[in-house]
């Protein structure tokens, strides 16, 4: 924790500098209140000098503007600088999990990542704040308060070291148990988090096999265990305070006693012992603002492990050290001897893959399902990287590319296509900020997507939720191609981009792209025969193998796994045809 506050804190230290000054005059100032009213009881109110008592008040007053001031100023400083601090802590996390492929997101999982930059930083945003506030007079005000404690009486002095060490004892113990507490109760955000997103997500398929009382049962499981975690921990938090207050009021109670004997005695005056017992308190309070440091510690630090985790995980996808920038050839794709393996498998996915796709040609994978088709076309734009095996672009490994220039040839279309809150205008200009409408109706007529567009009450403008959820699976579809069209790519990846078609649209759809995409390299992953039979290569992968390379006609005679997903799918009469 340390180490991610000096980080993140130091373009600060001017503010947190004068926080610490603030404190400093406060701190002081507190101090010296208690003495100034002891020299008025005993040398003003027990001798009648009026005189004397005013001009002491008048004093009096002037510290306490002064404590004022110093608090306010502390507290001003110390805000703005923990507020900055959590701002530049959640844009490093926002930040670093861009630069993730897709292993390390699944690794972390997005319901972790998004309570690590909220839940997670705010945890230790208040860590800052408070020791701001509170924490950093804590230690000035124990020292202060023993020093001028001892100078009022050193008979007494023994009160003191007995009630900060019950009271140290007391904390310490509690504080030990909160640890663990807090470290359990933030994976249990995480898990709640996780079940929440998937039941927003899934309610359709909820609904549709009638799973709503199993899995409110699921949200309560996972709500009680969050909320038993936070009260056994809150048990302990709330012990603290009873336990400081009561230290200190029997402290004061002994003060008083063993006091009343020395004030007999003669040895103390009566304001000494009000200003021992309010330097008690003093001591005794900052040794409570330590308590919510305790408090606050535990659960910081357990979060700042988890920032901490995300900041220092490197993407598997690394940049390269010197990019190429530019390239001689124009659309040209190839896989040669790919393999891939996902982490932790006991075999790979993809294994000795080798093929071309050429400008203005259209090649088509297909295959049964986990064929290794998805991940094939992932490793174009570097979701992940090959294994082993070279994939390239316009005849660069696309590892040596610089990202920017990669991204920008070619145009995904992933299985499922994803839109963001917005609206149709905004999605579609993702790839091109600054396309026309023209453009952008083009691409919509291409995509066969602008007759539903043109109905909908804004047109362009008109609104999108996140995930697209307002539209149809078929439209989502053809938007997300449409924004692959505007962006004008050299090559084009769909991935099982036609699937919630219906045949017409489908034939429609494809006659369109034939123009659109006439001088790219297109690359297509479908399920249908009928939305590949005309490519001009077609390539048919069976448990991450390549089991035929070739036209329709030519694989439905040479490649048995081709010509039985083919019999699958149409009558016989159709495949004579």
């Amino acid at each position: 924790m340390i180490r991610l506050l000096m980080r993140f804190l130091r373009p600060y230290f001017p503010q947190v500098g004068g926080v610490i000054a603030l404190q400093l005059v406060q701190v002081t100032a507190s101090l010296f209140l208690p003495s100034i009213n002891a020299l008025i009881i005993d040398q003003g109110v027990a001798k009648g000098d009026t005189a004397y008592i005013w001009r002491m008040g008048a004093l009096m007053l002037g510290v306490s503007i002064v404590q004022v001031v110093g608090q306010v100023g502390a507290a001003w400083f110390g805000a703005r600088s923990a507020m900055a601090f959590g701002r530049d802590l959640r844009q490093a996390i926002f930040d670093r999990a861009l630069t993730f492929s897709s292993k390390e997101v699944n690794a972390f999982g997005a319901p972790s990542l998004i309570t690590r930059n909220t839940n997670d930083v705010q945890q230790v945003q208040m860590l800052v704040l408070m020791t701001a506030i509170m924490i950093v007079s804590a230690p000035l005000m124990m020292v202060g308060g023993v020093f001028m404690a001892l100078r009022e009486d050193v008979g007494l002095s023994w009160l003191i070291l007995v009630a900060v060490v019950v009271l140290g004892t007391i904390i310490g113990i509690l504080a030990s148990q909160m640890t663990p507490l807090f470290k359990t109760m933030q994976v249990r955000i995480d898990t709640l988090n996780r079940v929440l997103r998937e039941q927003i997500s899934g309610l359709r398929v909820i609904r549709a096999f009638v799973r709503e009382p199993t899995e409110a049962a699921r949200f309560d499981r996972a709500n009680h265990e969050l909320a038993d975690t936070a009260t056994r921990a809150g048990r302990r938090m709330m012990t603290m305070f009873p336990a400081v207050f009561a230290v200190m009021n029997l402290s004061s109670v002994a003060v008083v006693w063993f006091g009343a004997f020395r004030i007999a005695s003669g040895d103390l005056q009566v304001g000494q012992l009000t200003a021992y017992i309010s330097y008690l308190s003093l001591i005794l309070m900052s040794v409570m603002m330590a308590t919510m440091m305790l408090m606050i510690a535990p659960r910081a630090a357990v979060a700042a492990g988890r920032i901490n985790e995300v900041l220092e995980t490197s993407s598997s996808v690394v940049p390269p050290a010197n990019p190429v920038t530019t390239v001689s050839r124009h659309g040209e794709l190839a896989f040669s001897r790919v393999s891939f393996a996902y982490p932790g498998a006991s075999q790979p996915v993809l294994e000795d893959v080798t093929f071309a796709v050429r400008p203005g040609a259209t090649t088509a994978i297909i295959g049964s399902t986990g064929a290794g088709k998805t991940t094939l076309v992932n490793l174009v734009p570097r979701l992940f990287d090959a294994t082993s095996g070279t994939v390239s672009v316009d005849g660069v490994d696309v590892r040596d590319l610089d990202p920017d220039l990669l991204w920008s040839r070619v145009g995904l279309v992933p299985q499922r296509p994803y839109l963001f809150s917005g609206t149709v205008a905004s999605n579609l200009r993702l790839g091109k900020p600054d396309a026309t409408d023209a453009e952008l109706w083009h691409a919509l007529e291409v995509a066969q997507a602008r007759d539903f567009v043109e109905r909908m009450p804004d047109g362009l403008d008109s609104a999108i939720s996140q995930g697209g959820t307002n539209v149809s699976g078929g439209q989502r579809q053809r938007l997300a191609i449409a924004r692959a069209l505007v962006r004008r790519p050299e090559i084009y990846v769909f991935d099982d981009s036609f699937s919630a078609l219906d045949v017409a649209t489908d034939a429609a759809l494809r006659a369109a792209l034939a123009n659109e995409t006439a001088d790219a390299a297109v690359l297509v992953v479908a399920q249908r025969v009928s939305t590949i039979r005309s490519a001009e290569q077609i390539v048919v992968l069976e448990d991450g193998h390549i089991v035929g390379i070739g036209t329709h006609e030519e694989l439905v005679a040479t490649c048995e796994t081709y010509a039985e997903i083919v019999e699958s799918q149409f009558k016989n009469e159709e495949v004579a045809a």
